[in-house]
């Protein structure tokens, strides 16, 4: 599984510059590179024939290592490339050299005469289109159904973008190096990679570390030591107080989800306000829900004035009435941790006034899908620049839901979530999210960690729930998977130090 940092292609690049001015020669990490390759082919796949496609810049360099390397270990290994290996430079030409086979052309392989076929053409700093002719002659190749690995990703993926160009082949294997690129985790790149593996080929650490502009995996190394700690002296208000506004009688069925999720991921209390007609049906959706009658903003206000509900959740179908956006902006101007999700966004959306004139506090979070978003920030661009833009212009966090869910901060961070199993493209599972969000928000969370935490904690729950979900099936989950995190966490019996409760 991926983790760690995120280096676009750029920021790569980089490394790759400054790894060589540190001593450490290019050749020596193109045969790193090119060896690595090689031990996940052999562990992953069974003896048979090869066929190395290589490009004319470094990737087609690290295919020559992996061809020369694969024929020693007594595979049979051809070897075609495009363009000219005549016309090499560098590091790729050492490489082309140290190959004693012949070289062929990518127009002489015949489907169907190998079983493996290793993609060295054009590697993660493709930033335009694949030429049309060069995508129809990999479907050709491919139509013998050979197993298909990639060298750092897929020939016609943009390894900063996750964009993908017609014609570009579903690996099944895909080996990159040092740091994994945002196409590994972004859709609709990240489809077509099949098993990846990052692997280390000698780039320090510091170097890395030098280049690191806050991109990340998601996952509990970011935040598992931040999460809430129940000790024997605490008790239910020591566990926050979330407070989930509601709409009317016919829809409560998204607050309810929330407010439940909120309770599930170990909020002390959870208070639904809404209309009085409903709350004997918020109630009887869970009977450790607290209710409140709320009918209109100044109601609101006066909820607010009692600082101990300390996160604040508004939108699951809580309706575009008259007075939805003036509730919007109660909750906004009461400067606590909030969420605004749904309904909320599309108030803010319809409001005629920018996001970035709004000053949202930065312990807001908001959680919009991608219509959200248009309608919201109105701006193009692939997944991270669009929601690193909106979190800087909204002054706060911003959660981009998709099965490539980007969490955003407004000083740069951010985290790509690719976990999120298909069994989540269901009506309401954005309502749970929103509910573990706000009920980790009213443990102490911040809203960077609660978002990032919640959006995967969101994942794994749905992945040990059955297949058709309903959204109601997500919560009870939660606990089961924070139990096997603290459990990931846990002491061994000679450690004397406290284990982690969650």
């Amino acid at each position: 599984m991926l983790s760690g940092t995120v280096l676009t292609t750029r920021a790569m690049a980089e490394v790759d510059r400054a790894t060589i001015a540190s001593g450490i020669a290019g050749d020596r990490l193109m045969e790193n590179a090119g060896a690595a390759v090689v031990r996940a082919i052999t562990e992953r796949l069974p003896p048979g024939r090869v066929l190395v496609l290589c490009g004319p810049g470094n990737n087609g360099g690290d295919g020559y290592v992996i061809a020369r390397r694969l024929a020693l270990a007594g595979w049979p290994v051809r070897v075609a490339a495009l363009g000219d290996p005549t016309r090499l430079r560098g590091d790729a030409a050492l490489a082309a050299g140290r190959w004693t086979g012949p070289i062929g052309q990518l127009s002489d392989p015949v489907p169907g005469t190998f079983d493996i076929l290793v993609d060295a053409l054009l590697g993660a700093g493709l930033d335009r289109p694949l030429d049309p002719a060069l995508g129809e002659r990999l479907r050709e190749l491919a139509t013998g159904h050979p197993h298909v690995v990639a060298v750092d990703v897929p020939s016609g993926v943009d390894g900063t973008t996750g964009t993908v160009s017609p014609g570009t082949l579903q690996a099944d294997l895909t080996v990159t190096f040092a740091c994994p690129k945002p196409a590994h985790l972004l859709e609709p790149a990240r489809s077509l990679m099949g098993e990846i593996r990052c692997v280390d080929i000698g780039i320090p650490a510091s170097v890395v570390a030098a280049h690191d502009a806050g991109l990340r995996v998601n996952g509990p190394a970011e935040w598992l030591g931040r999460l809430p700690r129940r000790t024997a002296q605490g008790h239910k208000y020591s566990h926050g107080h979330a407070l989930v506004l509601g709409g009317g009688a016919t829809s409560t069925g998204a607050a309810s989800m929330a407010a439940i999720a909120a309770a599930r991921v170990g909020a002390g209390l959870v208070t639904v306000a809404a209309p009085r007609d409903a709350l004997s049906l918020y109630a009887g959706h869970a009977p450790t829900l607290l209710t409140r009658p709320m009918e209109n903003a100044t109601d609101l206000a006066h909820l607010l004035a009692d600082r101990r509900f300390n996160s604040i959740l508004v939108g699951p179908a809580f309706g575009l009435g008259r007075q939805t956006l003036a509730m919007v902006e109660r909750v906004l101007a009461a400067d606590r941790p909030c969420v605004l999700d749904a309904d909320a966004l599309t108030a803010l959306g319809r409001s005629g006034r920018p996001i970035h004139e709004r000053k949202l506090p930065a312990s807001a979070v908001l959680t919009p899908h991608d219509g959200e978003f248009e309608r919201l920030f109105q701006m193009a661009g692939d997944r991270l620049e669009r929601a690193g833009w909106a979190a800087a212009s909204a002054g706060c966090v911003v959660l981009l839901k998709g099965a490539d869910t980007v969490i955003a901060a407004p000083d740069g961070r951010a985290r790509i979530n690719a976990t999120a199993p298909p069994n989540l493209a269901t009506a309401g599972t954005g309502d749970v999210l929103a509910g573990l969000i706000v009920g980790l928000m009213a443990q102490g969370l911040p809203a960077f960690d609660a978002a990032s935490a919640a959006a995967w904690l969101h994942a794994r729950a749905a992945e040990r729930c059955p297949t058709p979900m309903l959204a109601t099936d997500l919560a009870s989950r939660v606990p089961q998977v924070l139990g096997e995190l603290a459990a990931s966490t846990a002491p061994s019996r000679t450690d004397e130090s406290r284990p982690l409760a969650l």
